[in-house]
């Protein structure tokens, strides 16, 4: 899967069609090979990210969870850690929580 692409579901607070439409985007972006598509390509490239994102909406809405949602605070410490190991250095401290 594409490091870019993350989890959705059973988030607190739940995923934004920001968020949707963004792993869409890169999922797209993925299987056609183009970061941003020819002219000719254009209109299949842009109904494609908004047929996915809508199906991807529809998925995150059906799910149903029985875990607890996860806090995207720490989910985000967790994935700066793994990069961090990755790369072989040492993770980059949280930033402090948004009000």
């Amino acid at each position: 899967m594409c490091r870019s692409i993350h989890p959705l579901f059973n988030f607190e607070p739940p995923a934004t069609e920001d968020e949707l439409h963004a792993a869409a985007l890169q999922y797209v972006r993925k299987i056609s090979g183009f970061r941003a598509p020819s002219k000719a390509n254009e209109a299949a490239f842009t109904r494609a990210v908004e047929e996915i994102a809508a199906a991807s909406r529809r998925l995150v809405d059906a799910l149903v969870a029985n875990a607890p949602p996860r806090d995207r605070a720490v989910e985000a410490a967790k994935a700066r850690t793994r990069a961090a190991q990755r790369r072989g250095v040492a993770p980059a401290p949280a930033a402090p929580p948004t009000p």
